[in-house]
């Protein structure tokens, strides 16, 4: 089993959504079984809290089953229970090396990263723009997914 763990800076808006999208994916190609997705914050500031409701209205539009799911903080046990360990933004990147001590395993990727990009993934916390953000995770789930196809891992 492929553990993921999809990170942003509070858990409710970008990594919710790429933990719903992904698991949708994974569905649809017939390969559920072969992950477990979770998603995490850096931050302490939206712990306990569900997923934004522009994620959830976003989610709905587009057709994709809303994961329930609750904002917690990444710990340094996650960055060697899970196998990727995916971040939304640089800053994101830099505190999830901070958290877990450094990346020794190479595990931490940027989510645009697996769409050919360096990117950030855009936050709707502070633009609103729910519609970017799903057109970047899209772009970064797919691509993951394909990834993981080439290399055999599923």
């Amino acid at each position: 089993m492929i553990k993921i763990l999809f990170i942003c800076h509070g858990n409710i808006c970008r990594s919710t959504m790429a933990q719903s999208v992904f698991t949708y994916l994974a569905e649809q190609s017939g390969m559920a079984d072969a992950f477990y997705i979770d998603s995490a914050a850096t931050s302490r500031e939206e712990i306990g809290n569900p997923p934004h409701y522009g994620t959830r209205r976003k989610l709905a539009e587009e057709g994709v089953p809303l994961i329930p799911h609750h904002a917690r903080q990444m710990t340094r046990k996650d960055y060697l229970e899970f196998d990727y360990l995916i971040g939304m933004d640089s800053a994101n990147i830099r505190n999830m090396e901070r958290i877990a001590g450094g990346d020794p395993r190479n595990k931490i990727y940027k989510m645009l990263e697996f769409a050919g990009s360096s990117q950030d993934v855009a936050d709707p916390w502070y633009t609103g723009d729910f519609e970017a953000t799903w057109r970047d995770v899209m772009a970064g789930c797919s691509g993951l997914l394909e990834k993981l196809r080439r290399d055999g891992r599923i």
